[in-house]
């Protein structure tokens, strides 16, 4: 590498899981059935199916156990910790804390799970990075409300939240009110981050869709998100709050202008409106525009502007997998990605997952955001799912540390050009199951658990190459690759 400005030294180093994909313990302590519970396990091949009406008899619901976060939890942080965690980037389950989202008053027994969370972290002078919503909606909201498709979810969530920041002054810093929240902006967004179940939707991968709702609904979550900042300051003035955009790096597949033109078109569409809603405070003029064009109406109240304008965020923070190609052409091949796919660079390797491989357009991308927007930056996702192969207590996943080597490369020239890149916590810092397929054999993880598709295994947990090699990366704050 030819850059001369390393890693900050208090850069914080880490990694992410989300508690659906974690915890498993679905039904302990009183928690209460949320999305991710009803939909039943797939593969590459096979769609996963949404089922309000939960038969274990009939499907597998891989949420239900995860990889048994719940009970093993103080053995993770611990791994965590002796890799070198300075951040840990966590959910909090809606439905552990109010089961069915409706109620009055919390359920202790699962706020207690997270006390004892969080005291495990600080034992080992771990930051947490708490997402509020990660596509953890209780179930009743669904069959209610139809999700956040309704206002009312917005106070809802606001209880949700206060109990939080009231319970963790002084031992959370860093939260983020909703993951990946542009992924509303696309008709697969509907179910895990919108909580819509629209007639017709069987399949997470072929939802019906209907626009009005789809953007009530991510307009309701703009003003949660704005509501929640003001009332975490009025808390604690210490918090610091962050967008969480997917974002889908896309480049014009020609040179054609109309490739370039339906570029910029997609980037502004998928990738920028959410972030300047949330860090500008107001909606931007093009997808007002978009609105007009596509017949697309919702409610507003008159207040909710000058929330938008006051609750912007302190930081920005993104999911970095993959890039794609945007073009006109009809018969262009396509690749498969995090939320959307798009067509295939030639010039670009891919996963067995059918996602490519771009290291230089993270630098890419962060220059970009970072150009945009001027705020401190987090990666809150990256990394590589494949197929591990465990032999005598070993996985030798050589491939996960040449895509993560070369992520950080470019991260760290991104710094050099003069980015403020603050953090970085690969998804996952331990196996887990994956939202799009259902399946744990896709593997992210630096710990490897023994458990697969079909739900069995031992659950114990093992290093894998990856793990020690990224315990020296943090070890050498990045000098070292």
């Amino acid at each position: 590498m030819n850059a001369t400005k390393g890693f900050p030294k208090d850069f914080l180093w880490g990694g992410a899981t989300a508690a659906n994909q974690v915890e498993g313990a679905w039904q302990a302590d009183g928690k209460g059935p949320n999305t991710a519970d009803v939909m039943a396990a797939g593969d590459h091949q096979t769609p996963r199916r949404i089922t309000l009406d939960i038969d274990p008899q009939k499907y597998y619901y891989p949420s239900h156990d995860a990889v048994d976060f719940y009970h093993h939890y103080k053995e993770d942080i611990a791994l965590f910790a002796e890799m070198g965690f300075k951040v840990y980037r966590m959910s909090v389950n809606w439905a552990r804390i109010f089961p069915t989202g409706l109620e009055t008053e919390p359920n202790e027994a699962g706020l207690r799970f997270y006390d004892d969370v969080f005291a495990e972290l600080k034992k080992y002078g771990i930051e947490p990075l708490v997402t509020l919503f990660h596509n953890e909606l209780p179930l009743k909201l669904v069959t209610e409300m139809n999700g956040w498709a309704d206002r009312r979810c917005i106070d809802l969530f606001l209880r949700f939240a206060e109990v939080l920041f009231r319970r963790y002054k002084g031992v959370v810093k860093y939260w983020i009110p909703f993951n990946e929240i542009n992924d509303l902006t696309t008709p697969l967004g509907n179910w895990n981050h919108g909580g819509i179940l629209n007639p017709g939707t069987e399949f997470f991968t072929a939802q019906a869709d209907d626009p009005d709702k789809r953007f009530a609904a991510l307009h309701h979550q703009f003003v949660a998100s704005a509501k929640a900042v003001l009332l975490g300051r009025s808390i604690d003035p210490a918090f610091r709050f962050g967008t969480m955009i997917c974002h889908i790096t896309v480049y014009p597949l020609t040179c054609r202008p109309e490739d370039v033109l339906l570029t910029q078109q997609e980037d502004l569409m998928r990738n920028c409106f959410c972030g300047d809603v949330q860090v500008k405070g107001a909606y931007p003029w093009y997808i007002k525009r978009y609105f007009e064009r596509n017949n697309i109406h919702f409610p507003t109240l008159p207040e909710d502007a000058e929330l938008l304008r006051q609750g912007t965020v302190d930081f920005y923070s993104f999911s970095y997998y993959m890039t794609n190609c945007v073009t006109g052409q009809k018969d262009a091949a396509q690749v498969s990605g995090n939320i959307m796919g798009g067509a295939k660079n030639p010039y670009l390797e891919a996963s067995e997952w059918n996602w490519q491989i771009d290291p230089v357009g993270l630098r890419y991308t962060l220059n970009h955001v970072y150009d945009r927007y001027g705020l401190p930056i987090m990666i809150t996702e990256n990394g590589l799912g494949a197929r591990d192969t465990l032999v005598d207590g070993q996985v030798h996943d050589d491939y996960r540390i040449a895509y993560l080597k070369a992520h950080i490369e470019q991260m760290r020239l991104a710094i050099d050009d003069g980015v403020e890149l603050v953090g970085y916590t690969p998804w996952s810092a331990i196996d887990l199951v994956s939202v799009s397929t259902g399946e744990v054999e896709k593997r992210y993880g630096f710990v490897y658990v023994d458990k697969d598709n079909a739900g069995s295994g031992t659950m114990r947990r093992y290093r894998k190459d990856s793990f020690y090699w990224y315990k020296n990366v943090i070890a050498t704050n990045g000098e070292t690759l």
